[in-house]
């Protein structure tokens, strides 16, 4: 019941019943569903759906193994390049998801956009011991979009530091900014303010 209600429940609401209902019921339907599409089509399309299933599964050594795949055969698309990145990141092998992102910013008119794939970078970046070029992203994100998490995982940056007084100044502002969000929006990001008043109380 807790389950429906934190993972499901809120997939029905926003009206992606079938999907919701779908993993809720059978996990690994999808996945099995885009195998034998593969299976009759080996296509790069077919390919990345599947990926894509493993990953919602959090299989994600299954899903980079078959996006590499797809990006030796198409070295320019950046669809293919973006989702490596973040499967990467998600199974921890941060380094590579440097690479990964750098390279889609290489590509002549594409950037990531969104708060998201920029966080995901910066975190990476922390993670391999480039603090400095962690903060400089984390307070870009912060700048650009008012981003609740940037300045949640920015504190945490700074309180390893021992910079407390400036980690106290984000955790609070989490709060602070959170009236400037959609209301539709801030019951998806209310959390990393309960987050940061947790990390307040240790400051």
């Amino acid at each position: 019941m807790v389950y429906f209600i934190r993972e499901i429940l809120p997939g029905i609401t926003s009206g992606n019943t079938g999907e919701s209902l779908m993993r809720f019921l059978s996990p690994n339907g999808r996945i099995r569903e885009w195998e034998k599409r593969v299976r009759i089509s080996d296509t790069v399309a077919n390919k990345m759906q599947l990926a894509d299933a493993y990953a919602q599964q959090k299989q994600y050594d299954k899903a980079i193994e078959l996006t590499l795949e797809c990006a030796n055969s198409f070295t320019k698309d950046p669809g293919i390049i973006l989702q490596l990145a973040r499967w990467q990141f998600l199974n921890g092998q941060y380094a590579a998801s440097i690479v990964s992102f750098d390279k889609l910013n290489t590509f002549r008119g594409v950037r990531m956009s969104k708060a998201d794939d920029e966080l995901m970078y910066a975190r990476a970046l922390e993670a391999t011991m480039e603090t400095a070029r962690a903060e400089e992203e984390y307070q870009r994100i912060i700048r650009v979009h008012h981003s609740l998490e940037a300045m949640y995982y920015y504190g945490l940056l700074l309180k390893k530091q021992g910079r407390k007084s400036e980690a106290r100044a984000q955790f609070e502002k989490t709060g602070q900014e959170l009236d400037l969000h959609p209301r539709y929006v801030r019951r998806t990001i209310r959390k990393w303010v309960w987050l940061s008043k947790k990390e307040l109380a240790t400051l």
